[in-house]
């Protein structure tokens, strides 16, 4: 299958993820679309299980980091990446399957569109799978917390499925952007939207990993709670 005329690339970023990474890059391969894996210097050797997929698939490259720095920095260093080779399309998604492959192609048919598209757990027919109650609880109350403080209409701003044009990312100031995990989520959707893009949200179901380790910790929540007014401060002083 074809993902669209559009060249896309799926910006995939890892840290010990060798259970799921070949099965994940095979499956995007034969969706069509262009893999950039960004690792972070997995201990586990998933950063050469990459390289060697790379050999041998077309399409599929690997960007290696000295050290784990966080989401934000990975994926930022993929954006960079992308839009150097030409990607018209970029897209975020998790290595572990949480963020089904086969909704690939319906984000980037909906980018058609809209300038920014969100896998959304939250939008009507959206939702999530073997999650317990403290997890619902956490990235729920995340999405409300920022929906309400920024004054959004979007109801999942906290999920990493989503898919860009080249002229979202090309006008935000990646070089300022310097969240790390569940606020740089709200912070490129938040950015996007001040400066005029359309952002649409797709509904998607979100299921829990099967193989490896959350990468779910205190400080990615404790970040987005004093980023999301510091955002709101910085927009009404009209620093973007």
């Amino acid at each position: 299958m074809i993902c669209g005329a559009l060249r896309a690339t799926v910006c995939l970023p890892t840290y010990n993820e060798r259970e799921n990474v070949e099965r994940m890059v095979r499956t995007l391969h034969a969706l069509g679309v262009h893999v950039l894996v960004i690792d972070d210097s997995s201990p586990d050797g998933t950063g050469e299980l990459a390289d060697a997929l790379a050999e041998e698939l077309e399409g599929v490259a690997v960007l290696h980091r000295a050290r784990k720095e966080g989401l934000g920095p990975a994926y930022l260093a993929g954006f960079r990446r992308a839009l150097a080779e030409g990607a018209e399309l970029i897209l975020e998604m998790d290595c572990d399957f949480s963020h089904d492959p086969a909704d690939v192609p319906r984000l980037i048919a909906a980018a058609q569109e809209a300038d920014l598209v969100l896998g959304s757990r939250y939008a009507k027919g959206g939702g999530t799978r073997n999650w317990g109650f403290i997890r619902r609880f956490i990235s729920r109350g995340g999405s409300l917390y920022a929906q309400v403080l920024l004054g959004l209409p979007v109801r999942d701003l906290t999920g990493g499925f989503k898919c860009y044009r080249r002229d979202v990312l090309e006008a935000l100031p990646l070089d300022e952007i310097h969240s790390k995990g569940y606020a740089f989520q709200i912070e490129t959707t938040y950015r996007a939207l001040r400066k005029g893009f359309r952002v649409r949200e797709l509904p998607i179901t979100f299921v829990d990993r099967v193989e490896g380790g959350s990468k779910m910790s205190r400080t990615i929540v404790v970040e987005a709670v004093w980023k999301v007014p510091a955002l709101r401060i910085a927009a009404l002083r009209g620093r973007f």
